[in-house]
């Protein structure tokens, strides 16, 4: 058995210390150490978005990054979007749209609406679609996806304007 080798890291706000053999990757840290579900296993390869989190605020495939890579490094998961006010708007947004069916891209769908968000604060469709193209929605629901994150938009202007 290989040894293991000890990451530090701050996982939704929260330092974390993992002690998983070298080859274990941020998502298998995540579901297995850690057990939040939020990120899914999809393709394994860093191709459908399933797996999408933060790393440092920029949306990462977490199923293709090894968890020494994120040493020292902040990651947030979906887990970590809601606060003590409630939900993220992202997370309302989706649910107004009522934009998910079987759930397996919704956690990529959100994590990546919320790093488009982070620096295009008023995207347009074009940007959404560009944004969320990498991600694979197998029920269809995409143009419910689109409107969600427009709608998503528009719930963080007016958080902000309320701030």
């Amino acid at each position: 058995m290989p040894a293991l080798v000890e990451t530090t890291l701050t996982v939704n706000g929260k330092p974390q210390v993992l002690a998983c053999p070298p080859a274990t990757t941020l998502l298998a840290a995540l579901r297995n150490d850690l057990c939040l579900n939020g990120p899914k296993y999809g393709c394994g390869l860093g191709e459908c978005g399933a797996c999408t989190v933060l790393v440092d605020g920029v949306a990462a495939r977490a199923c293709v990054i090894p968890l020494a890579g994120v040493a020292g490094r902040s990651v947030t998961t979906l887990e970590g979007l809601a606060d003590e006010r409630g939900l993220h708007p992202v997370q309302q947004a989706f649910i107004d749209a009522q934009a998910a069916q079987c759930g397996y891209c919704l956690n990529g769908m959100l994590m990546m609406t919320v790093a488009l968000l982070a620096h295009t604060p008023q995207p347009t469709e074009q940007q959404v679609c560009a944004a969320l193209s990498g991600n694979l929605c197998r029920c269809g629901t995409h143009l419910e996806i689109v409107q969600a994150a427009l709608r998503a938009a528009e719930l963080c202007a007016a958080a902000k304007e309320s701030a």
